[in-house]
């Protein structure tokens, strides 16, 4: 199966099989079918794309109940760490954060269940991220955390003198303050 799972439950990495020769490569970046034999039966309703810089943190951003997000993210250019903090409360990796390198390159993608609070930060001199999203975006249900906070001590791998965060990041709460009204 394409799928891999990671040591925090429903958390998944996928990887394509990928069809490489002379005139380039072909892969199925999704396909149901596949998802639903490994257990992912997400259905899709909306489909995001961003475009940022070196240096860039987005995040770490969460929709509460009932309008919380599954999502799948994969990097269509450059790199990207993507980032998930395990927020479901009863949950063995609760308060702890799982990364990894998603890029052009290496074709993986990130299947992310309710409950995680998500974000990425850009390592390439550009990098461009598609999301799918099993709901659709409801501001009032809108929650976060503080990309550094010293409780979670997450490596974005950019130097701080480099870090570029939007001016809402900046003022996320803390982990231990975070709105957050998920169980496992």
């Amino acid at each position: 199966m394409p799928f891999i799972q990671t040591d925090f439950p429903g958390l998944k990495i996928f990887e394509p099989k990928v069809f490489q020769d002379s005139r380039g490569y072909f892969y199925e970046s999704y396909n149901q079918q596949t998802c639903a034999s490994d257990g992912v039966n997400t259905i899709f309703i909306q489909d995001n794309q961003s475009q940022s810089s070196y240096g860039v943190i987005r995040g770490l951003h969460y929709q509460l109940n009932p309008f919380a997000q599954t999502k799948f993210i994969r990097a269509l250019s450059g790199t990207i760490l993507d980032v998930v903090v395990d927020i479901r409360k009863g949950s063995p990796t609760f308060g702890k954060y799982f990364s990894i390198e998603l890029s052009a390159e290496n074709k993986l993608q990130l299947y992310i269940p309710h409950g995680f609070a998500h974000g990425f930060s850009v390592l390439s001199e550009k990098a461009e991220v598609f999301y799918k999203c099993d709901a659709f975006y409801n501001k009032e249900s809108e929650a976060g955390i503080l990309f550094n906070d010293p409780d979670l001590n997450i490596d974005w791998r950019i130097p701080a003198d480099k870090q570029i965060v939007s001016d809402k990041d900046l003022l996320q709460s803390s982990f231990s303050t975070c709105k957050n009204n998920f169980e496992f």
